[in-house]
């Protein structure tokens, strides 16, 4: 206790900060990596004139709430006041369009990578790089804008995705970690930097504006580099109480999907993990590129710039969420005070003890659309026949199943490609849970699936990671070998492996899932 409090004081520390789809969320790290604190401010998306998006107002007002309940959690296990840190890093859900004009204001609602709104601007892209354009991608925002005729585009001087729009308000710096980038336009893993001739293709196309898009995207940085120091007004915007001191320096802002890879040893080639929330995507570190272009997969890369195969849905947990709402709500009419947090553990207690083919029941979680399954929107469905098993055992399976199913049917372009995998990690509110998510994961997988105890910690832990790699790494110290040799020696793991009957139930209800697909998309077109 001591010696902690002693590193707190001394700011022998990392921040991390993490801007997910439900929460943002801050984790205070010691000089083992090991967290020590955390603070979190819940926050929800809103559907605003056919738009996913967040008011930015709220951004820094998560932040500040974010930020006052890590200094109250840390004043209250310690004693002491946080006052500084040793590193910080920024991270936030990958993707999406943040336009600004050269006095820096905000030229359109924060769109974010939730939108399929894009489709035609996706598709032009990806014909003209021969690289695949995924519609949440920052630079098919701006051609869709574009498209659209959009009066705000002439006036854009910067873009962002929110991670890079917090990181440049907090530092004065516009700049972006390569994992990120690779989610705004495409990367050349060669120079880790914006492809050349992509940027000279897309610049011909657009000629006419006044504005060069190499100057409006943000520089690009590997991990390890240093990306700027927080300011006197950045300090005040995290912490308006004034306690808080500049001059930290700050690591290269990363995405959901980077700091992912980095909170479960995933940036090592032939390793990959799944990261399953709100959202939920398999990333794979490739040994050699894919042999076509696939529109359902994402080329991104690591924090170092290595080339991952994305598997990307925007769909997981939303719709898990939904019932156990309800499910409590209903405990709260009958008198009982109840936790949604409780009633979820019971959702997921509850499907292992569910047929493993969930007993003839379908769900699906599309509340949003999905590329892979041919979606521009989603509504959310439950089948049943007058034959089906339907009990809260199978219930529940099913609506882990549905959140795993489209991920499942992306991974089997992977599987035809003969990509190869060494191992698997969970992190997300899916693998909260014990056993239940990692036993349904690895039955869509076919594979086993391991979740590190620092799992539950996820992005924001590893956005401190990346923080603390930048000041503390030896020289020439590459980001895999510090994981493996620093962070990870002698970590604890669980990893479960399906069984046979696991794979075969999950085939079953995918079977039956693929069928019903031509129901869901009736339902999109008819409401």
């Amino acid at each position: 206790m001591e010696n902690i409090k002693a590193a707190i004081e001394s700011a022998q520390t990392a921040l991390g900060i993490e801007f997910g789809s439900t929460r943002i969320k801050a984790v205070l790290i010691g000089k083992n990596h090991e967290p020590l604190a955390s603070g979190s401010f819940d926050w929800e998306n809103t559907y605003d004139n056919g738009v996913w998006t967040y008011p930015l107002e709220q951004v820094w007002e998560g932040l500040q709430s974010a930020f006052v309940a890590l200094k109250k959690n840390v004043f209250e296990k310690y004693g002491v006041k946080l006052t500084s840190v040793g590193a910080l890093g920024i991270s936030g859900m990958m993707h999406g369009y943040l336009a600004f004009d050269k006095n820096g204001n905000q030229l359109a609602p924060f769109r974010t990578w939730r939108n399929t709104i894009t489709a035609k601007a996706a598709e032009e892209l990806s014909e003209l790089f021969g690289f695949n354009i995924p519609q949440r991608w920052s630079i098919a925002h701006l051609y869709q804008a574009i498209l659209n005729g959009e009066e705000h585009v002439k006036d854009v001087d910067f873009i962002a995705t929110l991670a890079a729009y917090v990181h440049w308000k907090l530092t004065g710096n516009k700049v972006i970690g390569v994992g990120e980038a690779s989610g705004m336009f495409p990367i050349d893993s060669n120079t880790n930097d914006y492809d050349a001739k992509m940027l000279e293709q897309f610049g011909e196309k657009v000629a006419e504006y006044p504005w060069n898009i190499n100057e409006i995207l943000p520089k690009v940085l590997v991990a390890g580099e240093n990306a700027g120091t927080l300011t006197e007004e950045g300090a005040l915007l995290l912490d308006p109480t004034g306690e808080f001191k500049a001059g930290i320096p700050l690591c290269p802002p990363e995405g959901d999907a980077g700091t992912g890879m980095v909170a479960t040893n995933s940036v090592a080639v032939r390793t990959g993990n799944v990261s399953a929330g709100t959202s939920i995507f398999l990333m794979v570190v490739l040994e050699k590129a894919l042999s076509k272009l696939y529109p359902e997969i994402d080329m991104v890369t690591t924090p170092a710039g290595k080339p991952v195969a994305m598997v990307h849905c925007n769909n997981c947990s939303g719709e898990i969420d939904a019932w156990a709402g309800m499910f409590t709500s209903m405990c709260k009419a009958l008198g009982m005070e109840i936790s949604i947090y409780k009633v979820l553990d019971k959702i997921f207690e509850s499907a292992l003890a569910g047929d493993k083919d969930c007993g003839g029941l379908v769900a699906y979680n599309y509340l949003s659309g999905e590329v892979i399954t041919g979606l521009d929107s989603g509504k959310p469905m439950f089948f049943r026949g007058p034959d089906s098993k339907f009990t809260l055992e199978n219930f529940s399976r099913a609506q882990l199943c549905s959140a795993a199913a489209t991920l499942s049917i992306g991974m089997e372009i992977l599987a035809d490609e003969d990509v190869k995998i060494d191992r698997i990690l969970g992190h997300g509110g899916y693998f909260k849970a014990p056993v239940a998510g990692q036993k349904i994961m690895g039955a869509a997988l076919n594979a086993p699936v391991s979740v590190m105890k620092t799992a539950g910690e996820g992005g924001p832990w590893g956005v401190a990671i990346l923080a603390e790699y930048m000041v503390s790494k030896a020289e020439n110290e590459a980001l895999d070998e510090y994981l493996e040799n620093k962070v990870f020696a002698g970590q604890d793991s669980t990893e479960v492996t399906p069984d046979a009957d696991d794979i075969a139930g999950f085939k079953a209800f995918l079977d039956n899932y693929k069928k019903g697909l031509a129901a869901e998309k009736a339902a999109v077109e008819a409401f």
